[in-house]
């Protein structure tokens, strides 16, 4: 199979290397209530043999940064920059990254790539690294589920260390035995939060076996056009689509008009697949599965596979995203599997 776009792969980590935190969305790893939180993410990737440093603004606090997108973006510039780093994590998400886009010359990203990582709204440097052709890792943020006060969950970390520590393939993607849709409490240094029994993976439709390159995020895709870094219907063409989002941003009229969007681009002809993520809450998701077989039947596609229930972004635990890695549904076995390694 032809993959239109390949990327360029970062190194691996090694004990011993530097990870920077940057702060590109929001503050709050900076802020008096939050730092003990973001001491403590530190403290876990630290016990990995990573070395941590913070970019120079990240720590300044949620309403600085706030006010000051150029500063987030000269910390993304900076960790880029810095020959001494060799990954970079983004503390949190937010709802504003967007706005540190125009400031990021991407040239730089071109000359320096390394590995990068992040979900939820670091999703727009995840797509802006894509565009500049380096693959990135829509996986763990340093406040969660990294510093979750009852520990890094084993499945979270077992992928972060496969993912960015090992160059072979990844492999064969299977659910964890169990997930939590509580939220996160960024100030509690008492809260823990619950975990349930996990049902596993759900085939909404399709049948047998299809790959692709991964590439995705959230339903903010959209939000994209008539930015400088809105997509093109070339951008899904021979994909695996991932996706999942926040319980607000994922309700059945969400994603209908996320997946009409996808129709007016003129993406699904080159959509082989989709893998889409538990959500933040305790649901079952029907409303949503009914509108997307609904939809994708109108346009006969139902044979098209997705798989739904997969571990990554906003609940809890967590696996890795690489974006441009070769992925591959199963419907025969409801099965997922990452065909590329991560990292050279």
């Amino acid at each position: 199979m032809q993959f239109m776009k390949t990327l360029v792969k970062p190194f691996r980590l090694q004990k011993g290397d530097t990870i920077a935190t940057i702060s590109p969305c929001h503050g709050w790893a900076g802020d008096l209530q939050t730092r003990w939180k973001y001491e403590l993410g530190v403290s876990r990737l630290t016990e990995l043999g990573l070395k941590v440093i913070a970019a120079p603004n990240s720590l300044k606090g949620s309403s600085y940064l706030s006010e000051n997108p150029r500063a987030r973006a000269e910390d993304v510039l900076w960790a880029f920059e810095n020959e001494s780093i060799s990954a970079i994590i983004a503390n949190v998400g937010g709802n504003d990254s967007i706005k540190i886009i125009p400031y990021i010359d991407p040239s730089t990203i071109r000359k320096h790539p390394k590995i990068l990582i992040g979900f939820s709204d670091v999703m727009n440097l995840h797509i802006l690294c894509y565009q500049c052709g380096l693959s990135s890792f829509y996986g763990d943020n340093l406040l969660s589920p990294i510093a979750e006060t009852q520990g890094w969950h084993g499945y979270s970390k077992k992928w972060f260390k496969k993912v960015l520590f090992d160059p072979s393939p990844i492999g064969s993607i299977e659910p964890a035995t169990e997930w939590t849709y509580e939220r996160v409490d960024y100030s509690d240094k008492s809260y823990t939060r619950r975990y349930y029994p996990n049902t596993g993976y759900e085939l909404l439709q399709g049948e047998g076996v299809v790959r692709g390159r991964l590439f995705g995020g959230h339903c903010g895709l959209a939000e994209l056009e008539n930015t400088c870094i809105s997509l093109s219907a070339e951008d899904f063409r021979d994909t695996i689509l991932f996706l999942e989002d926040i319980p607000e941003c994922f309700t059945a009229q969400s994603i209908l008009s996320f997946l009409e969007w996808l129709d007016h681009l003129g993406a699904l002809p080159g959509i082989n697949g989709m893998v889409i993520g538990k959500p933040h809450e305790n649901t079952t998701f029907s409303a949503q599965k009914e509108v997307i077989k609904q939809f994708f039947s109108s346009r006969g596609l139902e044979h098209l596979p997705i798989l739904y229930g997969l571990n990554f972004g906003h609940s809890s635990p967590i696996c890795m995203m690489p974006y441009g890695a070769k992925a591959e549904i199963n419907c025969l076995d409801q099965s997922f599997a990452i065909l590329d390694s991560g990292v050279e």
